[in-house]
């Protein structure tokens, strides 16, 4: 079960509006829908759950490159949503990089040259263990909005973004579109 909510701020505090990630593709788009929830170009944050599993945040400031923080990357991994998050660059990976095996260089037994099956095996163990059972991201992505980078990695998944939509004030707004 997922939960998603835009929350902006505005002169008057925050406002929350219940999302559709459906036809989210992309990071872009999702910096996109955050920026349509704000004329004025103010901060909006993308508050995305997975029920006891995982939570990430997208903040948008205006025309600025969306910053971003996951609770769990690889259980991020998982699911669709958090696939939208798990960028190249916030792993650390090179962007464009392919992960797999280059395909022209492989023999019709799906090994290298002079490589056996099992350093094959290997590989590919260590390909899918590249993303860390750990947070990843900007950790002080709420650090000016009152959520340290320690209280932001101490969160729990069930309880995250509760506890941030009350360090901003934003609880009782949240709490109308869930």
């Amino acid at each position: 079960m997922y939960f998603a909510a835009l929350l902006a701020r505005t002169e008057d505090g925050w406002e929350a509006s219940d999302t559709e990630l459906d036809d989210v593709e992309t990071l872009s788009d999702l910096a996109d829908l955050a920026r349509e929830a704000s004329p004025d170009e103010d901060t909006v944050l993308v508050l995305i759950e997975q029920e006891d599993s995982w939570f990430g945040v997208v903040r948008v400031d205006g025309e600025e490159d969306p910053r971003i923080y996951v609770s769990d990357a690889a259980a991020a991994r998982r699911s669709a949503y958090g696939e939208l998050l798990l960028t190249d660059e916030l792993l650390g990976r090179e962007p464009g990089a392919d992960d797999g095996p280059d395909l022209d260089a492989l023999d019709l037994d799906g090994t290298e040259d002079g490589e056996s099956e099992e350093d094959h095996e290997e590989e590919e163990g260590v390909a899918a263990d590249a993303v860390p059972h750990s947070p990843v991201g900007d950790s002080e992505i709420l650090d000016d909005l009152g959520i340290s980078e320690k209280e932001l990695r101490a969160l729990e998944a069930d309880d995250a973004l509760n506890t941030i939509a009350e360090a901003l004030g934003a609880s009782e707004v949240l709490e109308t579109v869930r």
